[in-house]
């Protein structure tokens, strides 16, 4: 069985950072990509970034590029998501989620999913 969890979640500040971690156990996921997922209350679910298993390719939202780096130990089964100078607008649940294709934005490429952990930016 294939479990994604997610950590690192918190009430910050504006400005300051956080990193997520998503540990997956129940498979090998050195050919997977890995994608981070955000909604806010209210909102869709949006794309925030993805890595692929070759050469580590990597794709950001507009919103988060310069801001947040995505990155994966594959001996660890694990990837991160480092969050730096975080809005008020980055309020969101944040999940990360596997696709077995070569890098994606898209959610309905995603076949596995973490719960989501709560990222709360407030001043």
């Amino acid at each position: 069985q294939v479990q994604l969890a997610e950590s690192g979640g918190g009430l910050v500040q504006p400005g300051e950072s956080l990193r997520l971690v998503c540990t997956v156990s129940g498979r090998a996921f050195d050919r997977d990509t890995m994608g981070w997922f955000r909604q806010a209350p209210g909102k869709n679910r949006e794309f925030v970034a993805a890595i692929s298993w070759l050469e580590s390719v990597t794709t950001y939202a507009d919103s988060v590029s310069g801001r947040f780096t995505i990155s994966r130990d594959n001996a660890k089964n694990t990837t991160y998501l480092q969050m730096n100078r975080l809005q008020i607008e980055d309020t969101a649940v944040y999940s990360c989620a596997i696709a077995e294709i070569f890098i994606t934005r898209s959610a309905n490429d995603y076949r596995y999913w973490g719960q989501g952990t709560q990222v709360t930016v407030s001043s």
